[in-house]
């Protein structure tokens, strides 16, 4: 309301409610909520404007839609300034009990080695101080599991949550840095020259990804069935016609049987092309993961800093989809001979080759160690592992070590008089 200008000061509307919601959100990515609200109101004229709320709210989504949110740090520490000492003392109390959840649940995944943790962070380290690293990442992904409810045996974290709820979508992401491949310097904390640099490897790892021939295949795969429909009617219709005596009809299905069956080997062929050209994609996918992820976040903290830059979308540069005069050319019928592979499949099976070298290319490479008298420390690029399934018989959980103060209050619970009734 001070930030308005004096004409527009009026109660703001139900509306304000989604405007709160994005200013909570450009807080939690590290901006001033009041500079905010100052740059949307001065930025273009508010004359004619219906609803403030609603005009505002959209003037600062453009802003803060692309920011990604930075890391809290302990409950702690974010326990706001009250007049109130009683009620700030309640409030840290809480906290400290929230913190220390936090760090049992880490110290508890490591204790029973759940599926998503091993999976995402591999086993649980000997060492003492590696092993309180693994906890400490293991606890920020088990927090959000516990808090939001998500459960999954396999996915550590699942799919980002929309920007509808900035708190879940923080903790998400703080998370997120707990996974092994995000586990990468801050890019904030990164000068702006990396920050191009690592923006520009999102077309350099875009580049050689094998073509989405997704419908294609489906398109193929349909294409078949129908045809071994097709060469069975056929054939069954040349048999009732040989027995029936009018070996002419027969003959003109057998030949039609004939042409069905080609037709089922064309599209078999082109089905075996587009399923390995897809398994090449999602292991491209998984390969180039983790950097075009640091591209993106790259990008997003590139737009924080300089907000008045015009900076240009992060495009992609995978290959184009199959236009529809290609798909065309995949269609075939039983009265027309049915040629070689058309030239942009030929193509395809060309750059999968190139994909196989490339990809091989990339997995011979090996992560060097700072002291030369060391070997290499492993692989740069792992090959990704589907994550293995787990029994169907499980054991019980167990239970998660319960804080200092609950079990002194259950202490006195049992020594007290109504314990005995």
């Amino acid at each position: 309301m001070a930030a308005l200008p004096a004409d527009h000061r009026q109660p703001l509307s139900h509306q304000s409610r989604w405007l709160f919601r994005t200013l909570h959100a450009a807080e939690l990515a590290g901006l001033d909520p009041a500079e905010v609200t100052r740059i949307a109101i001065a930025s273009r004229d508010l004359a004619g404007t219906r609803d403030i709320a609603s005009v505002l709210d959209a003037r600062i989504r453009q802003r803060v839609d692309p920011l990604l949110p930075q890391p809290q740090g302990l409950w702690a520490e974010r326990v706001p300034q009250l007049p109130d000492p009683e009620r700030r003392a309640y409030l840290a109390e809480l906290a400290a009990m929230m913190d220390g959840r936090k760090q049992r649940l880490g110290q508890h995944a490591a204790q029973t080695t759940p599926m998503w943790a091993i999976a995402t962070l591999g086993p649980v380290p000997n060492d003492a101080a590696v092993r309180q690293e693994w906890e400490r990442k293991a606890s920020s992904i088990a927090a959000y599991r516990e808090m939001y409810g998500y459960d999954d045996p396999d996915d550590p974290i699942g799919p980002e949550p929309s920007r509808d709820t900035p708190d879940q979508r923080s903790a998400w992401h703080e998370a997120f840095l707990g996974l092994g491949p995000a586990s990468q310097p801050d890019v904030r904390a990164m000068r702006d020259g990396r920050l191009w640099l690592i923006r520009h490897t999102y077309a350099a790892e875009t580049v050689w990804a094998p073509r989405h021939v997704g419908r294609e295949l489906r398109l193929a795969r349909l294409g078949t069935a129908d045809a071994d429909l097709g060469s069975i009617r056929a054939a069954a219709e040349a048999d009732a016609a040989r027995k029936a005596g009018d070996y002419a009809r027969a003959g003109r299905h057998e030949e039609l049987a004939a042409s069905y069956l080609a037709m089922g080997n064309g599209y078999r062929q082109q089905e075996t092309l587009f399923a390995q050209t897809m398994t090449d994609r999602t292991e491209w996918e998984h390969a180039t993961e983790h950097s075009r992820r640091l591209a993106v976040a790259a990008d997003a903290e590139l737009r924080r800093r300089h907000p008045d830059l015009r900076i240009k979308p992060l495009n992609s540069a995978e290959p184009a989809p199959v236009s529809d005069i290609d798909r065309e050319e995949l269609t075939l019928t039983p009265d027309k001979e049915i040629d070689e592979m058309t030239v942009w499949i030929r193509d395809l099976a060309a750059q999968r080759q190139a994909f196989r070298e490339r990809i091989e290319e990339r997995r011979g490479l090996m992560l060097p160690s700072e002291d030369p008298d060391w070997g290499d420390l492993g692989e740069a690029f792992p090959a990704w592992q589907a994550p293995s399934r787990d029994a169907i018989l499980q054991p019980p959980k167990p239970q998660i070590t319960p804080s200092a103060k609950i079990l002194q209050l259950a202490a006195g619970h049992d020594a007290s008089p109504e314990a005995t009734d």
